[in-house]
This record gives C-alpha cells, sequence and structure tokens, in this order.
C-alpha cells in the first residue's frame, strides 16, 4: 500500500502523541511537531506509511536524543498484556475450538498500537473477541495452510501484543507439533514495535527461532530486510503477519500464502479491506 491523503495527517498527529508520551518541553514538543509538518511537504507517494514512518521516527528521536522514543511505554504495555494471561489461558483451557480462540487471543492484542488513528481498549477487545467474528474471514483456509505446513512464520507487531503471540505460539506448536515455527521483530525500535529486546525478555528464543528482520520500518518492508529474513520470508510454507503495519507493507507481496491478522483502526486500511474501523481480519492470499 502507498500512502494516502489521511496518511499524512496521521503520521503529523503521530509527532504530537511521541511529545506527549516523552513528557516533551513546550519548546521540544512544538520543535517535534513543526519538523514532521516540513517533512510532510516532501513525503513520497511511492513510499508505504511504516516506511515514512521510519524518516519521521529517526527524526523525531534525533531531536530528542532518545533512542527508544517509547521504551517506558513498552514496558507498561508488556506489563498490561501480562495481566490478561490467566485469563487468555483460561479461555483456550475450555475452548472447544482452540485454533480459533488463539488466533482471535492474536488478533485482540493488536489493539495494542501507538500509531493507530483509533484507539481501543485491550480490556474491552478481549471481553468481547471470543464472541465476535471475522469481518474478513479466511480462518478456514487459514486452517487447511497450517495442517500441511512443515514451517511458518509470524511477523510480529507491537509490544504488548506480543505476550498474546507468545501464546498464539504455544498453542500452534500445541496443535502442530511437528512444525518449525520462526518469530519475527524489527531490527531497531521504531513506534512501540516489538524488538530483540523485547522478544527475549518474553522467552521467545527458549519457545521457536527468533529473527532479527533488520528492518527499521514498523512493518515488514521486504527490501529493507536483511539477507536472512528475506530468505525465510520466502522459504517459510506459511507467513502469519499481525497488525496494520505488516499488511500496509506486504499488500501486496511477491509471495504467496500469507496470511494477514489484525485489527483495522484506520479509513485507509478499512477502504482497502472493503470493511469497518473496528473490523477484526483473517485474510489469506
Amino acid at each position: 500500500m502507498t500512502i494516502d491523503e489521511a496518511c499524512i495527517g496521521c503520521i503529523i498527529n503521530q509527532s504530537v502523541k511521541v511529545a506527549d508520551a516523552i513528557h516533551a518541553s513546550e519548546a521540544l514538543k512544538d520543535k517535534m511537531t513543526s519538523t514532521v509538518k516540513e517533512m510532510s511537504a516532501e513525503f513520497s507517494y511511492d513510499d508505504n506509511p511504516p516506511e515514512i514512518a521510519s524518516y519521521v521516527y529517526e527524526k523525531m528521536a534525533e531531536l530528542a536524543n532518545k533512542t527508544d522514543l517509547y521504551d517506558e511505554v513498552k514496558e507498561l504495555s508488556t506489563q498490561k498484556a501480562l495481566s490478561f494471561v490467566p485469563l487468555v489461558k483460561e479461555e483456550l483451557r475450555t475452548s472447544t475450538n482452540k485454533l480459533l480462540t488463539a488466533t482471535k487471543t492474536a488478533v485482540a492484542g493488536n489493539v495494542i498500537d501507538l500509531a493507530a488513528a483509533v484507539e481501543f481498549c485491550l480490556e474491552e477487545e478481549l471481553s468481547k473477541v471470543f464472541h465476535t467474528g471475522f469481518a474478513y474471514n479466511d480462518f478456514d483456509k487459514f486452517k487447511e495452510k497450517l495442517s500441511t505446513a512443515k514451517s511458518v512464520l509470524i511477523i510480529g507487531d507491537n509490544v504488548g501484543e506480543h505476550i498474546f503471540d507468545y501464546l498464539f505460539i504455544e498453542t500452534l506448536k500445541e496443535l502442530y507439533p511437528d512444525v518449525e515455527y520462526s518469530y519475527m521483530v524489527r531490527g531497531n525500535p521504531i513506534i512501540n514495535d516489538v524488538t530483540m529486546k523485547e522478544a527475549k525478555e518474553a522467552g521467545f528464543d527458549k519457545l521457536c527461532s527468533l529473527v532479527d528482520s533488520g528492518v527499521n520500518t514498523p512493518g515488514f518492508t521486504y527490501n529493507r530486510a536483511n539477507a536472512e529474513s528475506k530468505k525465510l520470508f520466502d522459504s517459510a510454507d506459511l507467513v502469519i503477519s499481525k497488525g496494520m503495519g505488516n499488511y500496509e507493507c506486504m499488500s501486496p507481496s511477491h509471495r504467496k500464502d500469507i496470511c494477514f491478522l489484525l485489527k483495522v483502526k484506520c479509513d485507509v486500511v478499512a477502504n482497502s479491506l472493503n470493511k469497518e474501523v473496528g473490523d477484526i481480519v483473517c485474510k489469506m492470499v
């Protein structure tokens, strides 16, 4: 997906969110927002939204003299997500369709998105997601592909959400124990996306193969990825893509057998999917 006019306003608004999150002085806040507005005049409509975000967030980090703009917020998101693990485990324990329950849990976690135009409450999402159908429902196709796959790559999205991804992969391993699983993270801190740091803290390196994509975008941008992650992306029997940023980067993609799992949180993505903001999506391509 390339950027839309609406993406520009959204990215400019993110500069305000960042300034507030890091408790920036009024002078720094004004500098950050004015700089992003100036940059917006040069945005290329050949780029996708995550590529644009990478330029903007790198500049904001430079202005704030801070490597990880959302480090403190990410820690809070992780703790918040961990508090719901007992609830999710009980849902999985009593479920008559563990794969569906685990998949919906992974999508519910996708609401933890600090760059979204529309924000949702994690507690509310978890209370209703198990009783909500996928608006874009390729779950049966997803299940069929899983039944024959020998290798599955899950491309992570946000911190906090990764806790639910862990439970998702645990369930996949239980149901399909002979599959080789890999979890891919961002190459460096960008927005609140998951990196090696948070993934190792959550124990992914003991759960499955953990891969650094090398990308500096809030989404898997293939042409920015390192050789290892490109090879894995191309060779995996099934790719499970989490969140809007990954969807924006991989729509379209040169490969097939990608399952997009996400919560729709902006009009641009909603229009792309012909769905509504707030819908949950399980789309196979």
